[in-house]
């Protein structure tokens, strides 16, 4: 395993993740479920479940298209939607 790639992965989904509407609901619901394992085992499944939904589109796009234009692409989203939601009233 490359703890590198591991790493760098790990710290910027969780950045990503940090504070996101993901988060806000999964706290929603854990100040008003009783059972908190619940909340968190259900949280924790739905994000390993879109993750692998990620894993696999973004291989099967990396098969078909270049990987400088993926990363590009991504990156323009990611400025996009900064910049949405930096001018959104």
């Amino acid at each position: 395993m490359n703890l590198k790639l591991f790493f760098t992965i790990f710290i910027s989904v969780f950045l990503a993740e940090f504070g996101d509407k993901t988060q806000l609901a999964t706290m929603g619901f854990a100040a008003t479920e009783p059972s908190k394992w619940t909340v968190f085992l259900a949280s924790a499944l739905a994000l390993v479940l879109s993750s692998l939904v990620g894993v696999l589109v973004g291989s099967t796009i990396g098969e078909h298209i270049n990987v400088h234009h993926v990363r590009r692409v991504a990156g323009a989203l990611f400025v996009a939607i900064g910049v949405w939601l930096f001018i959104k009233p």
